[in-house]
């Protein structure tokens, strides 16, 4: 899909002297769409239109634009006869004809409209009324592709794209704006803007410190350490609300990390050793410079443990400061920091697994391991049921958890196993549920008939269910969870901290060296690994972006926050190390925004370098 099918709203507003509408100018309403005369779902939702219409009266405006379908030469001699149209009241009886004469738009249909409605047609005289013709169409064409067009027809109410169901019980609530579809076009619109999950991991975060150091920080502090669970008999299982955040809940967060893995090593940016080189290069280099720094500033002592803080990079903050930024920020380069992000996630899983996880119960940990080649015989059976997977991840879960791993990495031995397989044939597919409805359809009206019927439901379902991997399924619905719903609350839960005097006191060394870790280890580290991998013809530097721009992007990956409060929680126990370490989180990820977001907005274009194909020299670091 091009970017601009991602656009929301009309691009050209209605003109009431170039657009053909129908109803007053000053309607409430107003209903555009752009359609084909040889579509046959444009001719299906004629009638929906004549229904609102009537429905509406006068407080809708309709307006019609061509987007004739694409290939079809009949399609789009038939937009420019309508545009040879006299007047208004000559187009629509034009449009009526040509949208309701036959079932399927024909040569005859063409020749037949312009007999009946004497249009000029063929005339060697209509030459400038045929340019003239054309001219429109195609405005409305350009029109079609600037508001984001790409399906025959499109909808806009009010300015906005309407992408609901084409009844007239829901084209009503969308054109009368009841609460319900506010709601909805609300949650899309903030959804769909790319740096929606950082600025909602943001507000968690303020909200959490301004809720801990007010009136009600007792009772918020309070809040996550209540104790929920499940009671069978004389057996318990119970944990904190703060337990039940940071060991199940968060568990939806690392299985949609998994996936992310598994998607970028098999179809994404790291399925080639020659494009993942670099990321990996620089991810590796920003978490072994970090963790290094750390120790040889707190070299041993009860802090020592916490070296794992300052190695992660918060995808979510990092990426929602390069969208910001616009087109000052070269796509290549966002990509590069998402792909070094998945690498980084990888490493701060080993971590958390080798490093953070409690004493282990092998009895359970060999229980696990039977859950997981239960998982493993699923996915080479080719169960492609979400179902089966699940339940087994709970119990996955259940079993790491009194093993004595942390619980969380169970999401990502989930993700493993959770089964991709090959594209579908969209051809048939598509031939096989147009089938299903137009047989359905000819039921439509029989007494005692009220929808289709379930054998057809269940097959549309399969159908369905075939258009997506069951690994692309649950990442795009475990993806929107984990970033609206897992990590606030997470952030809420972690990141509300005391800023008092008392302590910041005797914790200076552990706030330096996380400070240092993140702020100047993270770019050090992914600069110097990057360089050290092209300079030995490792990896390629897209020419796109500078090693100045690179250099912006590693100070952004200084953003630790989610993983590095994640860590910081496993390695400080005590209760004020672990708040020093959050402030000293706060503080670093703070500054390597502003310093990222200062190296990129002041960066220029790179100049084509010498790292075309087969040819790596490195730049200069200045850019």
């Amino acid at each position: 899909m091009s970017a601009e099918s991602s656009n929301h709203w009309l691009s050209r507003p209605v003109d009431p002297t170039f657009d053909h509408s129908l109803g007053p100018d000053n309607a409430p309403i107003t209903l555009v769409e752009y359609g084909s005369y040889a579509c046959p779902h444009c001719r299906a939702a004629n009638d929906r239109i004549a229904e609102a219409r009537d429905r509406l009266g006068d407080r809708l405006r309709y307006v019609f634009r061509h987007r004739p379908v694409t290939g079809s030469d009949l399609a789009r001699r038939a937009a420019e006869l309508a545009e040879r149209a006299s007047d208004s009241e000559h187009f629509w009886r034009v449009h009526v004809t040509l949208m309701t004469r036959s079932e399927a738009l024909t040569e005859d249909d063409l020749v037949a409209a312009a007999r009946e409605l004497e249009l000029p047609f063929d005339d060697v005289g209509a030459e400038e009324i045929a340019q003239r013709a054309h001219e429109r169409v195609e405005a409305d064409v350009v029109s079609a592709r600037a508001s984001g067009v790409i399906i025959t027809p499109t909808f806009f109410i009010n300015g906005r794209r309407y992408d609901g169901p084409w009844d007239e019980s829901s084209f009503a609530d969308a054109m009368f704006g009841t609460l319900g579809h506010r709601v909805r076009s609300a949650a899309l619109d903030f959804a769909g803007w790319a740096p929606s999950s950082g600025v909602l991991l943001l507000v968690a975060t303020l909200l959490a410190v301004g809720l801990t150091n007010s009136a009600l920080g007792p009772g918020f502090d309070g809040l996550w350490k209540e104790y929920l669970g499940i009671t069978l008999g004389d057996a318990a299982f119970r944990m904190s609300l703060l337990h039940w955040i940071n060991d199940a809940l968060l568990t939806i967060f690392f299985l949609v990390v998994g996936l992310e893995i598994k998607r970028e090593f098999t179809v994404g940016h790291l399925a080639s050793l020659r494009s993942a080189a670099l990321p990996i290069a620089a991810a590796i280099g920003g978490m072994v410079v970090p963790a290094a720094l750390y120790a040889l500033l707190i070299p041993d002592g009860p802090w020592a443990y916490g070296w794992g803080v300052p190695m992660a990079t918060d995808t979510a903050f990092a990426i929602a400061l390069i969208v910001m930024l616009g087109h000052r920020v070269p796509v290549e380069l966002r990509i590069f920091l998402t792909a070094a992000a998945i690498v980084d996630d990888i490493g701060s899983i080993g971590v958390v697994a080798v490093f953070y996880s409690g004493a282990l119960d092998l009895n359970y940990l060999a229980a696990a391991g039977a859950v997981t080649v239960a998982l493993a015989l699923l996915n080479r059976a080719r169960v492609y049921s979400v179902a089966p997977y699940a339940w087994l991840g709970i119990l996955l879960w259940a079993f790491v958890h009194a093993g004595g791993l942390h619980a969380t990495l169970a999401g990502v031995v989930l993700a493993l196993f959770i089964p991709t397989r090959p594209p579908a044939n969209l051809k048939s597919l598509m031939i096989q549920a147009n089938t299903i409805v137009a047989a359905e359809a000819k039921h439509t009206g029989e007494a005692l008939r009220q929808g289709p019927s379930t054998a057809a439901i269940r097959a549309l379902d399969a159908i369905y269910n075939r258009l997506e991997s069951p690994a692309d399924r649950l990442l795009r619905h475990a993806g929107a969870r984990s970033s609206y719903v897992v990590l606030p609350l997470f952030a809420l839960a972690n990141a509300g901290v005391a800023i008092r005097g008392d302590v910041l006191q005797g914790h200076e060394p552990l706030m330096l060296a996380i400070i240092a870790g993140l702020v100047i280890g993270k770019p050090l580290g992914l600069i110097a690994a990057s360089a050290l991998a092209v300079w030995l013809r490792l990896a390629v530097k897209p020419a796109e972006y500078s090693w100045r721009q690179l250099a912006g992007a590693g100070a952004l990956a200084g953003i630790g926050f989610t993983m590095s409060l994640f860590i910081a929680g496993q390695a400080f126990q005590v209760e004020s190390d672990f708040a020093a370490a959050k402030i000293a989180v706060f503080a670093a990820s703070i500054l390597s925004a502003v310093v990222g977001v200062a190296i990129l907005w002041a960066a220029p274009k790179p100049e084509r370098e010498n790292e075309s194909e087969g040819e790596a020299v490195p730049a200069p670091l200045a850019g």
